[in-house]
């Protein structure tokens, strides 16, 4: 999977609504009782693409939408990235896809943050605000120090994740 800014032409957020919408419905829910959506709605309504709004898909469908920001925060020296307001397809809110399918595609949206940060969103710290405090289960192997890990820091606060890369060599 991959993560890509919202702005590309064949995945707007229009699109991705109706790809969601469907998913809803496949399994008799109402698409509009998914609250996270109109916070999302209200992002792309803004004018601009300073938003940051990102998709996580697998070529074929969307699996995550979320806004990624670079900005300078006291906390830190250098910019930082901070991603939020992440967003689901239904399929993992109503059970279609299982808990692993879950975990998977929530390890993949912050790995996604993680490649923007040495790439394209060049910074060194990432905050990164999961959908609820149980989604942390999935990253708790991360604060591990090991010599192979590519953060210097790594810590989890309820929803929060907080995270400084080591330089690169």
């Amino acid at each position: 999977m991959r993560l890509l800014p919202l702005k590309d032409p064949e995945r707007s957020w229009r699109q991705i609504k109706a790809q969601w919408k469907k998913d809803a419905e496949g399994v008799g829910e109402d698409f509009a009782t998914f609250g996270g959506i109109s916070a999302f709605e209200a992002l792309t309504a803004r004018e601009g693409d300073s938003q940051g709004l990102y998709h996580l898909t697998d070529g074929e469908r969307v699996h995550s939408v979320c806004q990624v920001r670079r900005l300078l925060m006291s906390r830190y020296s250098a910019p930082a990235l901070s991603a939020r307001f992440v967003n689901v397809s239904p399929i993992y809110d109503l059970g279609v896809a299982d808990l692993g399918d879950y975990a998977q595609m929530l390890v993949a949206l912050f790995s996604g943050v993680v490649w923007l940060s040495r790439d394209a969103l060049s910074a060194n710290h990432i905050r990164f605000l999961l959908k609820s405090p149980g989604d942390s289960q999935f990253f708790a192997a991360l604060k591990a120090v090991t010599p192979f890990s590519p953060f210097s820091k790594f810590t989890i606060e309820g929803a929060l994740i907080e995270c400084s890369m080591k330089e690169a060599a």
